[in-house]
């Protein structure tokens, strides 16, 4: 996205640290797409208060890293400044933006904001909404591989329309992104959650790539039974899917073989986005009282296994430290 959004002609700036930094500022960012290479010559430092306020801040982290992120972000942030997380799973002011029909009398998730530490650092009028469906990698510092995909999907956390929403999805777009407004992006955020929240962890589970866990019937089996499950706490929440399950992986198996972002960072020893994606959906539900004998299934063994191979707190380790 920096890349993208320079060579379109926008003054952009990152924060980075160790190799990834001395690369930026030696060779520029770098990004292999379409059979080609570009480099886009961006300011970069491992100090936010070098850069200064901003008009717009992107989140582009895993979930483990944000609590720290969300302090450190803080000098890149003005009076105007708008935060757009392009991050996995549930986002941590999603039922702060849920309808006002939604009796909750606790709109914090602990599962991916022990505390309300980020809540109160990045409060809910600062954010816009953003999901991302393209894929890319690193395999070395200051070098970005797009692998395939191009569209995000922008939008207000209470829904509707509104102008910083549009300025930002037509600088996307003029950058070359598929970029849609949307007027419910809870609902867009649920729908791909809804897919990628069994496909992740039972590939890092599993060490499968894609492909050979859709075309296990009894693993593909288990996986469906969990979708339904998230399907029937989304309809509680205003995120109603109307897409079977079976016509979801369908839209998985059209992709090919390719290895998810969770099972990627399990073979690379980094930690897992086990709460944004799964146990934020546990932690609504079990406020719903919906039955989740399989989600609970899936927390628990996902949960295990990363904590076992020091992907994973467990309850009496501190946070864990995340690279950016």
């Amino acid at each position: 996205m920096a890349a993208k959004l320079a060579t379109a002609g926008h003054e952009v700036s990152a924060i980075a640290r160790g190799a990834t930094l001395a690369s930026v500022r030696e060779r520029g960012l770098r990004l292999e797409m379409g059979g080609r290479e570009v480099t886009a010559q961006i300011a970069a430092s491992d100090d936010a208060g070098a850069l200064g306020a901003q008009d717009l801040v992107i989140a582009a982290l895993k979930g483990p890293a944000l609590a720290d992120a969300a302090a450190a972000m803080q000098p890149l942030l003005g009076p105007q400044t708008i935060v757009m997380p392009a991050m996995n799973g549930v986002p941590w002011w999603f039922l702060q933006a849920a309808p006002e029909s939604m009796a909750l009398t606790d709109r914090t998730l602990a599962s991916v904001d022990p505390g309300a530490r980020i809540g109160r650092l990045l409060p809910l009028e600062r954010v816009v909404g953003c999901v991302v469906h393209l894929t890319c990698s690193s395999p070395e510092p200051g070098l970005v591989r797009h692998g395939f995909g191009d569209r995000l999907i922008v939008g207000e956390p209470a829904g509707g329309v509104s102008a910083r929403v549009d300025k930002i999805a037509t600088a996307l777009r003029a950058a070359g992104f598929a970029t849609e407004a949307s007027t419910d992006i809870r609902h867009d955020i649920w729908y791909k959650l809804w897919g990628n929240m069994t496909m992740n962890p039972v590939s890092a589970l599993t060490g499968a790539e894609s492909h050979r866990i859709i075309d296990d019937p009894l693993v593909l089996q288990f996986m469906l039974a969990t979708m339904e499950e998230a399907r029937l706490i989304g309809a509680r929440i205003g995120c109603a899917i109307t897409q079977s399950g079976e016509e979801r992986m369908a839209v998985a198996r059209q992709l090919g073989a390719f290895k998810t972002s969770m099972l990627q960072d399990s073979l690379a020893g980094r930690p897992l986005e086990i709460d944004a994606l799964v146990a934020a959906v546990h932690e609504i539900g079990t406020r719903l009282n919906i039955a989740m004998p399989n989600i609970g299934a899936l927390l628990g063994l996902s949960r295990l296994m990363a904590r076992e191979r020091g992907l994973y707190p467990s309850p009496h380790d501190a946070p864990m430290k995340s690279t950016l």
